[in-house]
């Protein structure tokens, strides 16, 4: 199966939250699963990054952040980034109009769409807001 790791897991995977770690490296063990990340979770990880240095109150705060932000360019190397897709591209077309969506925020509707695109199971702790979009496959491994 196809796996795609939501901003809220993989920064729980690169803080190390041990019930996250244990199930991506199981996960990478077996050679049918292929766990990637979407092009929308790679710009939030780095804006929330972005942000921080922007917003530090002291030098330290400020060194801290900038560490932050190289260990998180580094560590998203790592990942396979999906981007969108002609099939997402036409799957938020008609996901958009859906009145019931628009509350799930539109960085969670572009994940969504190239999820379902790539016929993969979205691993997220955010299980609550993903659950209307209408054939979306979801998968908690934070808790």
């Amino acid at each position: 199966m196809r796996y795609l790791l939501d901003t809220d897991v993989l920064t729980l995977f690169f803080r190390g939250q041990a019930k996250t770690v244990a199930r991506i490296r199981d996960s990478e063990m077996h050679a049918t699963d292929s766990i990637a990340t979407t092009i929308v979770t790679r710009v939030q990880i780095l804006l929330g990054r972005k942000d921080s240095l922007l917003k530090a109150a002291d030098t330290g705060k400020l060194e801290r952040a900038q560490s932050n932000l190289y260990r998180s360019e580094e560590n998203l190397k790592a990942w396979k980034v999906v981007a969108f897709s002609p099939n997402a591209l036409t799957r938020f077309e008609s996901l958009r109009r859906i009145k019931s969506l628009r509350r799930i925020g539109r960085a969670d509707l572009l994940i969504a769409c190239i999820a379902l695109a790539e016929n993969a199971a979205l691993v997220t702790r955010n299980v609550k807001d993903f659950r209307p979009v209408p054939g979306l496959k979801i998968e908690n491994w934070a808790d």
